[in-house]
């Protein structure tokens, strides 16, 4: 039985639709916050990383664990070594952390001493992991749906300032290809897009995926840390905009690792825009 956390969010829904299309058993674990809407045979249950007892009720009788850390957990929680004890008190052997690139570019950054944390955590326990660090999320574009809907205006910060970003559901199948496969123990895959994409060029695609005229506004960094403010931490959001205005040379490299688990290439911008445009219609 595989044990999905996050369940609701942009991954974590995918990672479980995929997991259910290939005929395993699947427990969506969600704080019961969101309403939840699963395919069939998928059982739902609550829990919360940073509740180690709801946590441990939600993966009993798992042997395999997706396990995606957000919001406030991202910043403060129980001690990582402790949520896993926990989970492989209850059975679970298999462990597969949605960490992030940032973890190894920026190991210094508070944004990132959590995932950070988790890595080593697993790193030193016995049980069989693999950790996936995406770059840049392509579904952060989702936060230009209301202005793109009312105005035809996409507004971003750092306009000609490219990275690799990467769709959801490339995330998601490297995922479930670890969390089902053997041969993947001890792996650190680096995901990305196929291609640096700016987000001026974001605007573009998404302009050509509506076959409407989208325009680019460009905000200041304090207007953008503003808007980021409104759904992350302080030192989230401080970090998110120090990769999008300064990234390094690691965070604009296209990693191969999405090609080289899947065999196939990773998904671009354009394509996903297409995918999705009826969001921003």
């Amino acid at each position: 039985m595989i044990v999905v956390t996050g369940a609701t969010g942009n991954v974590g829904g995918i990672v479980v639709n995929l997991l259910a299309q290939g005929g395993e058993k699947v427990v969506a674990v969600s704080r019961g916050e969101l309403p939840v809407n699963l395919p069939e045979g998928v059982e739902h249950r609550r829990g919360d990383v940073g509740d180690t007892a709801s946590l441990a009720a939600a993966v009993a009788g798992a042997d395999t664990l997706f396990l995606l850390i957000a919001g406030e957990q991202l910043v403060s929680g129980p001690d990582p070594r402790e949520v896993l004890e926990v989970v492989a008190a209850q059975g679970v052997r298999r462990v597969v952390l949605l960490s992030s690139q940032g973890a190894v570019t920026r190991p210094d950054s508070p944004g990132y001493a959590r995932l950070l944390a988790f890595e080593k955590a697993l790193a030193a326990s016995d049980l069989e992991w693999t950790v996936v660090r995406p770059g840049g999320f392509a579904s952060n574009s989702f936060a230009w749906i209301e202005p793109v809907r009312t105005q035809r205006v996409v507004p971003a910060p750092f306009g000609d300032v490219g990275l690799p970003v990467v769709v959801p559901f490339d995330i998601a199948a490297v995922a479930v290809e670890a969390l089902r496969a053997d041969g993947h123990h001890g792996r650190a895959y680096t995901v990305t897009g196929p291609a640096v994409v700016t987000p001026r060029e974001q605007a573009e695609a998404l302009s050509a995926a509506l076959g409407e005229p989208v325009r680019f506004v460009e905000l200041t960094p304090e207007q953008a840390r503003t808007e980021l403010l409104k759904f992350m931490p302080e030192s989230v959001a401080d970090h998110t905009l120090s990769i999008l205005g300064s990234p390094t040379e690691a965070e604009q490299q296209v990693s191969p690792d999405v090609e080289l688990v899947l065999g196939r290439p990773a998904t671009g911008y354009a394509d996903w825009a297409k995918y999705v445009a009826d969001a921003f219609r």
